[in-house]
């Protein structure tokens, strides 16, 4: 029971702080987060909104309750990370610059399985 508590939150804390990393820079509208979303051929004023939500998102997950929300937020950052993957691949950017993006993709798929795996097995997320 305890493995599978330590393994959630190692996986957890590893993923929020990737995402954090990247909104950061979408949160204080840095010209280059602005730059990189009009390359991907989204209006640069997207940029703020999304950092939001990706914040909003990083919170919910970590949050103890609230089931239904962090349902929501792992399928808005879910949504996020597909739609960027496939925004920087239908770009033009090569493989080296979103091969990474499956990497985030499955720490969030693991955070979600091992979220769901904790009520099975009667573990409280906190102890």
């Amino acid at each position: 029971m305890k493995k599978i508590r330590i393994t959630y939150w190692i996986i957890t804390i590893l993923f929020v702080a990737l995402m954090l990393v990247a909104t950061i820079p979408d949160l204080m509208a840095l010209p280059a987060a602005k730059d990189y979303m009009v390359k991907l051929g989204y209006p640069a004023y997207l940029t703020v909104f999304l950092g939001v939500a990706k914040l909003l998102g990083i919170i919910a997950i970590l949050v103890p309750g609230f089931p239904r929300l962090k349902e929501w937020a792992y399928a808005g950052l879910a949504f996020d990370l597909i739609g960027a993957t496939y925004s920087e691949i239908a770009s033009g950017i090569p493989p080296s610059g979103w091969a990474l993006m499956f990497v985030w993709l499955f720490l969030l798929a693991a955070s979600y399985y091992y979220y769901h795996k904790l009520p099975k097995h009667g573990v409280n997320v906190l102890q």
